[in-house]
């Protein structure tokens, strides 16, 4: 208790805190050694908060841990350089592991871990990150051409079909900006307000606020006759829950994402298709049209202007191709 209270009082912190606070945090400081445990409370809090995405990203972490340490507990003492080394090497030896799984995870542990220090169970000179760098390998570039998109506009599916749908999530989310999977589920009628569509963005609360297209309208139609303002304008989601709801969005993304393989393999197009590639396509294109990147990050929904910049990293080569043959040119 001493301990405690001497660190509160070297940080500035005490003059600041009343009494229940401190009492607070000495009781913390017994009853919450363990990083699982701190783990395992804040996914009860993220879900009370119906934040279930973060809440299974923390999950699995917690899962993988208890794997990686076979069955025994964690404490945040524990959790060190050295820790983080063996838990990357026990990660990347597993076949099919990569180096961006890895850092997916790390990144959730780094989350969990400044929480703890925020909260007063480890002290931040302990904080492992100070050495370890989170590392990650570049991946394949998800945007495709304008001909690859032309192609799928074009595609000749049976109307009502699976392929059908998931043709139509597509482009639906190439014309709401690069609107993602999760914000499409969960747009009704009501967000149809004069000819737009107007709603907050799930991950960020950004507000959306986009004009229906006459393309993109003559995918609408198909799906928001005959219902009212407050149902789901795509056949997604069936359950009441936000919970089961979120469900029933995951089951479909995998479903859709194996439909665009075979929307791929029907178009000729060899790129991977995936629910992400027409946000990246919608962004690429956007900056191939000289579209301000604070405007494209503006129409992403974006909260900071270097998430942008990061589906953004690389141009297409024959861009940069023509670049360089202006260059040459001018000499």
């Amino acid at each position: 208790m001493v301990d405690v209270l001497n660190k509160l009082f070297d940080r500035g912190e005490l003059d600041y805190m009343s009494i229940n606070q401190v009492r607070e945090r000495i009781s913390r400081k017994k009853n919450f050694d363990s990083f699982l445990a701190f783990g395992e409370e804040k996914i009860e809090e993220l879900n009370a908060s119906q934040r279930y995405g973060t809440a299974r990203s923390y999950a699995g972490l917690i899962g993988i841990l208890r794997v990686f340490n076979k069955g025994r507990d964690i404490r945040f003492n524990e959790i060190n350089y050295d820790f983080l080394k063996k838990f990357e090497q026990f990660h990347l030896s597993k076949e099919g592991n990569t180096l961006n799984g890895v850092a997916s995870y790390m990144r959730v542990l780094k989350a969990i871990y400044n929480k703890g220090i925020k909260e007063g169970y480890i002290e931040r000179e302990a904080y492992p990150f100070f050495h370890y760098k989170i590392r990650m390998t570049s991946t394949a570039k998800r945007a495709l051409d304008a001909e690859s998109l032309s192609k799928i506009m074009a595609l000749k599916v049976v109307r009502g079909t699976k392929l059908f749908h998931y043709r139509n999530y597509f482009l639906i989310s190439y014309m709401l900006y690069g609107m993602s999977f999760v914000d499409m589920c969960f747009l009704k009628i009501e967000n149809i307000v004069e000819g737009r569509i107007l709603v907050r963005r799930k991950k960020t609360s950004k507000h959306y606020n986009i004009k229906i297209t006459d393309a993109l309208w003559e995918l609408l139609e198909y799906y928001i006759e005959g219902k009212s303002e407050k149902e789901f304008i795509l056949p997604v989601i069936n359950r009441a829950s936000l919970e089961d709801q979120y469900k029933d969005i995951d089951w479909e993304r995998h479903r859709y994402n194996r439909g665009l393989k075979e929307i791929a393999a029907l178009c000729g197009i060899r790129h991977r298709l995936t629910t992400y590639v027409s946000r990246h396509s919608f962004a690429t294109h956007a900056m191939l049209q000289n579209i301000p990147l604070q405007a494209i990050s503006a129409m992403l929904g974006h909260s900071k202007l270097n998430t942008t910049q990061i589906y953004l990293k690389s141009l297409p080569t024959d861009v940069l191709d023509a670049y360089n043959e202006k260059l040459v040119e001018a000499i």
